[in-house]
């Protein structure tokens, strides 16, 4: 008998295992293509390609061997973003760009970078407010209202019309089923939002920067992570990881190919599906 889809399993790894090649494993995203590519320490840039639109996921029908990882980035439009986009075309794979609304307007090649983002079929748009709590988190959360009317204005400024949001500086959770906080502090600032209609999406991974602001550590490091949190059913959601990182972690070339081959080891594997963040479980539901 099948375990549904919203089932813990604690009963395999998913990477270290050989792939299964058969007509079960086929990988069920347009979104989510392999590409035969030839690995190199550059990334190529090419047109993206034409997506189409991904059908809902109805957990009944999806193979229990499949899990679902949500790339998102954060901090956008900044530098490495056209890198990131490089990457995304390169692998044919969907991600969510959650925005810093001051970042638009920064410099005209952050606009130019914006408007990149909004034309690419491959991206999502999110909210990570307006200033970023000007990088003073503690202080920023003090204030519930203000909090909102951050967010408020980077959705008008950026014309973002779903109110998927992430907190800067905190791992904040509020949907109808997920309700996490990770320092208190920041409670009623996270109950304003929810109130205010927002969808918060925190993170189950991240792939922090080294001193030098660039990704620390390797992809096969990154693999194992992702290995781990299935097996150890750490996952907000049983089957569905978000991953976080950020655009200007990508600089420079060793970082760029650490993320490509990051995601073209997880696509060879055949065991992982990409979702943009408004597919998450339950993040369409109205909030109580």
């Amino acid at each position: 008998m099948k375990k549904k889809f919203g089932e813990k399993s604690r009963n395999m790894t998913f990477l270290g295992m050989t792939a299964l090649m058969s007509a079960a494993s086929l990988v069920f995203n347009s979104c989510n293509d392999k590409t035969d590519v030839k690995e190199s320490a550059q990334i190529i840039s090419q047109e993206h390609p034409t997506v189409q639109t991904v059908p809902q996921i109805d957990d009944e029908s999806v193979e229990t061997d499949k899990r679902i990882i949500y790339l998102t980035f954060d901090d956008g439009p900044n530098q490495g973003t056209e890198n990131l986009l490089k990457i995304l075309n390169k692998r044919n794979v969907c991600a969510t760009a959650f925005l810093v609304g001051k970042h638009a307007y920064g410099s005209k090649r952050q606009k130019d970078d914006l408007e990149l983002l909004k034309s690419n079929p491959l991206i999502e748009l999110a909210n990570h407010s307006f200033t970023h709590a000007h990088n003073k988190y503690t202080d920023f959360y003090k204030n519930a209202d203000a909090v909102v009317r951050d967010f408020d204005i980077a959705k008008d400024s950026l014309k973002l019309y779903d109110k998927i949001a992430r907190t800067p500086g905190r791992n904040i959770w509020r949907l109808n089923n997920i309700n996490v906080t990770d320092i208190k502090g920041s409670t009623d600032a996270a109950n304003g939002l929810r109130k205010a209609g927002y969808k918060v999406i925190g993170w189950d991974l991240e792939w922090r920067p080294s001193q030098k602001m660039t990704l620390k550590g390797s992809h096969e490091a990154m693999i194992k992570k992702v290995d781990s949190i299935f097996l150890n059913d750490l996952e907000k959601t049983s089957r569905h990881l978000v991953f976080l990182t950020h655009d200007q972690y990508l600089r420079d070339a060793d970082s760029i190919n650490e993320l490509d081959m990051f995601i073209e080891k997880l696509q060879k594997s055949n065991k992982f599906v990409f979702r943009k963040i408004s597919q998450y479980p339950k993040i369409n539901d109205i909030l109580n």
